[in-house]
């Protein structure tokens, strides 16, 4: 029995046959560049999602960047984003010469402290970059009321949360991504729904702005040879587009069985002193991306050493907080302080969660860390 963070080669013998037809079908019609695959399956995300426009692009680094060229950001603009994030929302930020300005994050939540935000706010602030990380949505309700009052725009970066539902106070639901003026998606092959490369979309209700994304990232251009903006090429393959479309047919499935194993860690783990369970929030529902937990009194190294020993993996996001990155030190602001930021760098340990992960190996992960408080 090996067990993986991510098993990619099981779940590829599982929908072999599917994805083996999906990518038979692009060789043989030698469409590899914007073919019909790649409409298909954008259309069949808007439908999922709700949302009129689905564009896609390179990775997720360039969704990002692309979402804020189009909302008109320009050099010296602040952009409000969270000081505990994977470093892809900062990176497009700073190299549009933007600035970013960090703020903490919720203790439980991992996710932006909307608390923060009013402060964090100066007349050259234009953005907030709303990271829904781990598998559930910031509460948007207060940044869209915050946004709206200081005429900010909002991009939600869903690399890891697609899949999730918000609830507002009203009681309505929308899904995570599609609430800010834009929203990003990755497709990077560990994230909820995956390729086998590199991929991403831009997903807004915007008509205009959406047809200005599709025109930066095909070289500015809306007819060919006719170069109306200064734009980049950032394109989603068409075999690529292939695999996702298959795989977006069995998302929800996936995603059940995440968050059956998330159930089973909870009911064992919550009994431990030292180590503190994902919340799950009221406005949220989780699609459990990560299942990630807090692990108190500086045994966090020792506990991801323990499992390493006994043949289970686990992952570290993210060891720094952003403040704390060399390239950043002198470029991002903070905001306030970022504490919990700083402490959640230093105690967060993601397990293994997915949806090739046994009961057998499951309860052998549970066994190890029960013997490692309890010894």
């Amino acid at each position: 029995m090996t067990i993986q963070m991510l098993d990619l080669q099981a779940q590829y013998r599982r929908l072999k046959k599917e994805i083996d037809a999906a990518v038979s079908e692009v060789i043989t019609g030698g469409s590899f560049i914007n073919g019909p695959q790649v409409h298909a399956f954008c259309s069949h995300l808007a439908t999922r999602l709700e949302v009129p426009h689905v564009i896609p692009c390179g990775n997720g680094t360039d969704a990002i960047r692309l979402a804020l060229q189009a909302l008109g950001m320009q050099p010296g603009d602040e952009i409000i984003l969270p000081a505990f994030t994977y470093i892809a929302a900062v990176e497009a930020v700073a190299a549009l010469g933007l600035t970013p300005i960090l703020i903490d994050v919720d203790p439980e939540t991992f996710n932006m402290d909307t608390g923060l935000l009013e402060r964090a706010i100066s007349r050259q602030t234009k953005a907030v970059i709303a990271v829904h990380l781990f598998g559930q949505a910031c509460d948007m309700e207060p940044v869209m009321k915050i946004a709206a009052k200081y005429r900010m725009k909002v991009i939600e970066d869903n690399a890891q949360s697609l899949g999730a539902e918000y609830t507002f106070s009203d009681g309505s639901v929308r899904k995570a991504g599609v609430i800010g003026h834009a929203g990003t998606l990755s497709f990077f092959p560990s994230k909820p729904l995956a390729c086998f490369g590199d991929g991403g979309a831009v997903i807004t209700s915007e008509s205009a702005l959406a047809e200005h994304v599709r025109m930066l990232a095909n070289h500015g251009q809306k007819e060919k040879y006719r170069h109306q903006i200064i734009g980049c090429n950032s394109r989603l393959d068409t075999l690529q587009a292939a695999i996702l479309d298959v795989k977006l047919k069995h998302m929800d499935a996936f995603t059940a069985v995440r968050r059956n194993i998330a159930l089973r860690y909870d009911q064992v783990l919550s009994s431990l002193d030292e180590v503190r369970i994902p919340a799950r929030s009221t406005f949220s529902t989780h699609v459990y991306h990560q299942y990630t937990l807090q692990v108190g009194n500086g045994r966090r190294d020792a506990l991801q050493a323990h499992l390493k020993a006994h043949g289970i993996p686990s992952a570290v996001y993210y060891p720094f907080p952003v403040h704390e990155q060399a390239a950043y030190k002198w470029v991002a602001r903070v905001s306030g302080h970022a504490d919990v930021s700083t402490r959640l760098s230093r105690e967060a340990l993601s397990l293994p969660i997915h949806a090739e992960l046994t009961d057998e190996m499951q309860q052998t992960i549970i066994e190890q860390i029960l013997k490692f408080f309890r010894k």
